[in-house]
């Protein structure tokens, strides 16, 4: 840290690493002087956090805080993931505890009008705090050794500018048991204070349930009494909106936090899609900036973007991506998927956006001479059968049993004959119009037979972005089929069309044969 601009004989800024102090603006409580730039470095022990609180506080007001200024980092200044927060005018910041054992203040005063300044005290801090990140990780003092006893630790999340409900995820929980958890125990508020409604007291070692609070602040005590203890506990929380969010509408598309604009460290953030049984998800990167690759191992060691399959962590890992890369999109196995944002302590950078597009089970098939689609009607439930059609909307879907079902012959419903590396298909296109009132919202899929091999395939070709879908894919390769299977009336029909067309054949050679011998008796 180093003071900038400062006059001679100010004392301004430094490095602070005593248990707990106290620092001011220069001049303090006199009117600090122009043109001037402090940092305060405070490093407390490893594994403390740092406890940041304001008893004064009076700068030079602007609505964005462009003259002079204060700003607290969650670590080192400079960097724009770290930061906590700016503020002027007379309103002091909220208490702030870090997320581990750095923290940085940097006070600005520009060459016109001064006032009183600040002061600040801070302490470490290895048991509760003002907690105000989008998202954080909380423990029991000394986690995963036993917690001590008579002690009471109050963690207050929320106040920094996030307006959404919190959601509270314990992912280890061990403490003494008893009726009514009169002895150890956490409890949960759903506000700042002990005054707002208890959301549950828990002990013992089932772990809570996921909470969510309904106002943006959650309030969390933990008490242990003078005997018996436990390995405690350790819990995650993440601010709803923009770094955790559920999506179980057919396309949708999010962001880092704070996108396009630098997102904050220490993130765990999560997206879950979850869509009817049968579909599968494919996802499209529109853009991507994270902290780059390991120099030493090559891998996505520091910040990075992950994707399981199947709805939680212990799904299979589709991919997991960092740096800056144009990436191609992915479809996922099953009707369930997880991203997951986690950033680490430094270097920040723009994030990601993306979209998504869940693919509609279906089964197509074909003959030398028809097309075959079957799509259950569970998956489409809230559409009318004229809403999906081949070609054109008079190719309309019919509703067989539990599906919806088009039978067409080839030489209509749009199809045309094309020559595909160097093999004649047949192609048309399925549409399903998911539209709602002025909303226009008609996805496409091509629908492609090989006659020869009376093998047919389906592509989707226009889902949230249809710029960015040059990568076609196949999506019945790896298609799990969960419908019915195709009856024993459509079976016989694929058979008749073939037995008509051999029979055809026949018939046209021995046609030849009598014309050629009727020729040879004239």
């Amino acid at each position: 840290s180093h003071p900038l601009l400062c006059p001679p004989g100010i004392k301004c800024g430094g490095v602070l690493s005593a248990p707990s102090g106290n620092f001011s603006s220069p001049n303090f409580p006199g009117l600090y002087p122009y043109e001037t730039e402090c940092t305060w470095l405070i490093v407390v022990a490893e594994d403390s956090s740092v406890l940041l609180s304001f008893s004064h506080f009076e700068l030079e007001y602007h609505d964005t805080c462009a003259y002079d200024y204060l700003q607290v980092y969650n670590g080192a200044a400079r960097d724009q993931g770290n930061l906590l927060g700016t503020f002027c005018g007379h309103s002091p910041p909220p208490p702030f505890s870090s997320a581990w054992h750095v923290m940085a203040v940097v006070f600005r005063s520009d060459r016109h009008v001064a006032k009183h300044g600040f002061a600040a005290a801070y302490k470490k801090d290895a048991c509760g705090g003002q907690l105000t990140g989008l998202s954080g990780e909380i423990t029991s003092p000394r986690y995963p050794e036993s917690y001590p006893n008579d002690a009471e630790c109050r963690w207050s999340i929320g106040g920094a500018g996030g307006g959404g409900p919190l959601t509270l995820v314990f992912a280890d929980f061990q403490m003494e048991g008893g009726q009514g958890c009169g002895f150890d125990y956490v409890a949960l508020f759903d506000g700042p204070t002990v005054t707002a409604p208890r959301l549950g007291r828990y002990c013992g070692s089932t772990r809570p349930p996921r909470t969510i609070s309904s106002t943006p602040h959650l309030l969390i005590i933990f008490k242990s009494d003078f005997n018996i203890g436990g390995r405690g506990f350790k819990a995650h929380f993440y601010s709803a909106g923009e770094c955790q969010e559920v999506f179980t509408t057919i396309k949708g598309n999010f962001s880092s936090p704070q996108y396009p604009n630098f997102y904050p460290n220490n993130l765990n953030c999560q997206w879950s899609i979850q869509l009817p049984p049968g579909y599968r998800i494919k996802v499209f990167f529109l853009d991507m900036e994270l902290e780059g690759r390991s120099s030493l191992t090559g891998g996505c060691d520091y910040d990075h973007l992950s994707a399981f399959d199947g709805g939680t962590e212990n799904g299979s890992l589709l991919g997991q991506w960092c740096g800056r890369e144009s990436l191609a999109p992915f479809t996922s196995h099953s009707n369930r998927l997880l991203l997951v944002l986690h950033t680490d302590r430094n270097m920040a950078k723009r994030g990601f956006s993306i979209s998504y597009v869940g693919v509609v089970p279906m089964n197509v098939s074909c003959t030398r001479t028809d097309f075959h689609i079957q799509i259950p009607v569970q998956s489409l439930a809230q559409l009318e059968r004229n809403r999906i059609y081949l070609g054109s909307p008079s190719c309309a879907a019919q509703v067989v049993g539990r599906n919806f079902k088009i039978h067409t012959r080839f030489d209509t419903c749009g199809t045309e004959s094309q020559r595909r590396n160097n093999t004649s298909v047949i192609v048309s296109t399925l549409y399903i119009d998911f539209s709602v009132g002025d909303q226009e919202d008609i996805h496409q899929y091509e629908v492609q037979c090989e006659p020869k091999r009376k093998e047919a395939s389906v592509t989707l070709i226009a889902g949230p972005d249809p710029s960015r879908l040059s990568q076609a894919e196949n999506l019945v390769d790896a298609q799990q089929w969960e419908g019915e299977a195709i009856d024993a009336r459509e079976i016989k029909s694929q058979d008749t069309s073939d037995i008509v067309f051999i029979s055809i054949c026949i018939l046209a050679g021995l046609l030849m044969v009598i014309a050629v011998v009727g020729l040879v008796l004239l």
